[in-house]
């Protein structure tokens, strides 16, 4: 089993209901320093494999392509698809930070200030240079919130129903936390073109794609956990049962089920999911002595 090396308590301490494990992971200092630290601990080897396999996932859709036009046959799709991935997938980020910049409400010093100052503490914290820009969409229910890019931009969005929990009569901190976390995956370079481009294939094959987005979200734990261990229970219980009963949710209860919820259609659900089931990513938010785990459930001691 992995296990974080040790370091020196955090402050603010978590909020009453976490138990009180050595709080790793903390930010030092320098960008370089923080992204090292906070990186989940297989997250580069799972990128690693992750390109190998979008290459050679390339080298099949060029051959593809070069015997269709030799055979003079229609090329498979997905070979094509692949192969045009690098326009495609300019163009989606593209539209999609249009799509927020023209729909979404920008926060900034005089709409939302108190989620703007949240987003230039986590960027202070991570030692990002640029601020990210941040947006608040309709929701419609959905509790979500995600990072990308387009070019030299990087940017956040918040979906409504989930940005409501951070009024100062309702979970501030666990606002927070999830800002750190989005804001997280940029420091970490989760929303790079080069690195979308080179992994493209890999979301192709089932686990494949899986296991490294995996990774990624324990990685953006950790930065949102370093920038406010008091929101993170508090996050996992909006994600868990929503804005309204997210008060009512026992955080432990839920994180004492990853080590008793088994079988092997559990293994599969968070196998091919893209985020670690939830069970799992409270237990690992919880016990801050090892890393979040990937493929096997979390196991006591």
């Amino acid at each position: 089993m992995t296990h974080y090396p040790p370091a020196p308590p955090a402050t603010p301490q978590p909020e009453a209901g976490w138990p009180q494990y050595p709080q790793y992971p903390t930010a030092p200092p320098g960008r370089r320093e923080v992204r090292a630290r906070l990186r989940h601990p297989l997250e580069n080897l799972c990128l690693v494999v992750a390109v190998l396999g979008t290459l050679l996932l390339w080298g099949y859709a060029t051959a593809e392509l070069y015997s269709a036009a030799v055979e003079g046959r229609e090329p498979n799709t997905l070979a094509a698809i692949l192969v045009a991935a690098p326009v495609l997938l300019y163009l989606l980020r593209g539209q999609l930070y249009a799509q927020q910049r023209l729909r979404g409400v920008k926060i900034g010093p005089n709409q939302y200030p108190e989620a703007h100052q949240m987003v230039l503490d986590a960027c202070a914290e991570y030692r990002l240079v640029t601020v990210p820009d941040a947006y608040v969409v309709l929701g419609n229910g959905v509790i979500n919130a995600a990072a990308s890019g387009h070019g030299f931009r990087k940017f956040i969005f918040l979906n409504s129903d989930l940005f409501e929990i951070g009024g100062q009569s309702r979970q501030p901190e666990a606002l927070r936390f999830i800002i750190g976390h989005e804001i997280g995956h940029i420091a970490a370079g989760h929303t790079s073109y080069w690195r979308l481009l080179a992994i493209s294939g890999a979301n192709w094959v089932p686990f494949l794609g899986s296991v490294l987005s995996r990774s990624q979200e324990y990685t953006a734990d950790n930065f949102g956990y370093a920038l406010t261990p008091r929101g993170s229970s508090g996050a996992i219980a909006t994600l868990a049962a929503g804005k309204y009963l997210n008060s009512s949710v026992d955080v432990n209860a839920l994180a004492d089920r990853a080590e008793t919820e088994k079988g092997f259609f559990v293994w599969l659900v968070n196998g091919l999911a893209s985020h670690p089931v939830l069970a799992w990513r409270a237990h690992a938010l919880r016990d801050r002595r090892r890393a979040g785990r990937l493929v096997w459930r979390p196991r006591g001691g």
